[in-house]
């Protein structure tokens, strides 16, 4: 409702011309358009394929941040002053856990991800969370902690002051925040004990993994490692080829180089043609293979105004039992403006697609649905994914 007393309900229109309603869609539309160079040069196996089996690992801990200043887990959290009471122990100090305070000590959960190029000794940045009651974990420090990864095995090592970011007081029932300080992070704090990376024990052999699965893709891959090293590569599975390494290739000594040049090769993916929409930001993103078959779109806009007046009704004079009464009265306006309406021929590329909606001067909000009842008027050749 504005200063006069109107509220209105309108669909946005964008009254800035062609030029403006294209720039509406190229900012708040993503249409991803593959680049002629991109064409050219194609994808290397590198950005596109992994290696089976050399995935980084996720490790995690349980650990005791310590040092806060009363804002620690509570009398009530057990596994705490357990842990506490166990660390004294191993340090050759007997102590009751019932008569453990630890407001000033956390039980946090740490952490970390470690990638195959990670050698001993190197750091790495670790994750703590609180487990318990705590307040924050501001100004505190991370005991030493093991990280093992869902195996069971010792990969490395975290200690060091936790770092929130952020800062939570609380007084006399008023509390003022900044940020989240119940988790933090420990710059560099972990260390590698353990390396993920292992020489495979069969080097006559390997699986490449394709990121986004598609057969056509998986052939290309594998066609294009046979053309080169001249062995044998087959596509047994829309994300799986399995690749016959070359003798002179297949001894430790030479597997990076193996390797190297086998990510070093370039093919051109291939991909369905998908259209991903988020209605809450309405955002849309499309690939270069979506089109269109000949269909005729009709846009038109729809105002509604409602006038929102006061009228007030007061008793007769000298009336001892009547009382002043206040009313609304809504007068309720529509107007619609006619519908535009273009043809949209069988076309190529979703940019042409776009320039044919900006034509009748279409918001991206509006793009959202005439991409909507395309699909189901069975003329968008494309998955369309809605967020």
């Amino acid at each position: 409702m504005d200063e006069k007393g109107y509220q209105v309900k309108h669909r946005p229109k964008d009254d800035s011309g062609s030029n403006g309603a294209f720039m509406a869609i190229a900012l708040a539309v993503l249409l991803i358009l593959p680049l002629s160079c991109a064409k050219a040069g194609g994808a290397r196996l590198k950005d596109i394929t992994h290696i089976a089996g050399s995935s980084s690992a996720s490790l995690f801990g349980y650990g005791l941040v310590i040092g806060l200043s009363g804002t620690g887990d509570g009398q009530g959290t057990a596994f705490t002053t357990q842990s506490l009471a166990n660390m004294m122990r191993r340090m050759g100090i007997t102590v009751d856990p019932a008569q453990v305070k630890v407001k000033n000590v956390a039980a946090v959960m740490v952490n970390a991800t470690l990638t195959e190029a990670m050698v001993r000794g190197e750091r790495f940045d670790v994750t703590v969370s609180s487990v318990g009651d705590a307040k924050s974990l501001r100004g505190g420090t991370l005991l030493l902690t093991p990280l093992a990864s869902m195996d069971g095995v010792v990969h490395g090592y975290a200690q060091g002051p936790v770092s929130t970011g952020g800062f939570a007081v609380e007084s006399q029932g008023t509390s003022v925040s900044k940020n989240y300080t119940l988790v933090g992070r420990v710059p560099d704090g972990g260390m590698v004990e353990a390396p993920v990376f292992k020489l495979p024990n069969d080097l006559t052999h390997l699986d490449l993994v394709i990121q986004d699965p598609d057969w056509t893709t998986a052939r290309r891959v594998a066609d294009a490692i046979t053309m080169h090293f001249g062995a044998s590569a087959e596509a047994d599975q829309p994300s799986l080829v399995k690749v016959s390494i070359p003798a002179e290739y297949a001894e430790p000594s030479r597997y990076a180089e193996f390797v190297s040049e086998l990510e070093a090769l370039t093919i051109e993916p291939d991909a369905a043609a998908k259209v991903v929409i988020n209605e809450k930001t309405g955002t849309i993103v499309a690939g270069q293979y979506v089109t269109i078959a000949p269909v005729a779109v009709a846009h038109g806009d729809i105002t509604v105004q409602i006038e929102t007046e006061p009228v007030i009704s007061q008793p007769a004079p000298l009336s001892l039992k009547g009382e002043t009464v206040t009313e609304k009265v809504s007068d309720v306006k529509v107007t619609e403006k006619d519908a535009r309406v273009i043809l949209l021929p069988a076309t190529t590329n979703i940019q042409e697609v776009a320039q044919s909606l900006n034509a009748i001067g279409a918001t991206p909000r509006d793009i959202i649905a005439i991409f909507q009842a395309l699909k189901q008027a069975g003329a968008l050749r494309a998955e369309l994914i809605i967020l």
